[in-house]
């Protein structure tokens, strides 16, 4: 035990050095398990995934036809509101920006926001600008394995930092929702869950953007 700690505190120290550990964060080689409401379940037969909104045509996914789509892969770092952070984590899912690239779904130029909708009615609001960088996905896997229940299976979005990519926006992980059901693409921001509840609507993990003021 006490090797494994020194070894822990060692990366964080390195991490902290390099840049990668934001103000008032520490370092964790675990991943713990934090939302609001219990874990639903899945029914593959009956899930499906919507976009809508400022859009050319609104889609909707079956389970089995979301698997079909674009795989992306991605290596970052995620900071959560609660000052743990978590490196070098992998996570394969679809990139919303790839699946616009690719004319899956067409913005009208309205288009600035991005509402993600999730089991239960929660939500989570980021900029466009954020949901179209290479650090946002929408992740059926963590590390390789399929994502547990208790971190969204079967499907939630991530946001975080790729090492030596200081110009992506980073925002905290709550801004990725877990149990994801749709996008919702908009003129105008909204705010989600938690901001509604008096976190940060930007969130920014450089400026320890945790509570709005």
């Amino acid at each position: 035990m006490p090797d494994r700690v020194i070894g822990r505190r060692e990366r964080e120290q390195l991490l902290r050095r390099e840049g990668r550990l934001p103000p008032g964060q520490s370092l964790t080689e675990k991943f713990p398990v934090l939302h609001y409401g219990p874990v639903p379940p899945f029914d593959p037969e009956t899930w499906d995934f919507g976009v809508w909104g400022e859009i050319e045509q609104e889609q909707r996914w079956t389970w089995e036809e979301f698997l079909k789509l674009p795989r992306t892969r991605v290596t970052m770092d995620i900071h959560c509101v609660t000052r743990w952070s978590k490196a070098d984590t992998t996570w394969e899912g679809v990139s919303v920006r790839r699946l616009i690239e690719e004319g899956l779904i067409k913005l009208k130029p309205s288009a600035r926001f991005v509402m993600q909708h999730c089991e239960y009615g929660f939500t989570a609001n980021l900029p466009l600008e954020v949901v179209l960088q290479d650090s946002f996905l929408l992740a059926t896997h963590f590390n390789g394995q399929p994502l547990t229940p208790e971190h969204g299976y079967p499907l939630r979005a991530v946001v975080g930092y790729i090492p030596g990519r200081e110009d992506l926006k980073t925002p905290y992980f709550w801004k990725g929702g877990k149990w994801l059901r749709g996008l919702e693409f908009m003129a105008q921001d909204r705010p989600g869950f938690w901001e509604q509840a008096g976190y940060h609507n930007e969130g920014d993990v450089w400026k320890e953007q945790r509570l709005a003021r």
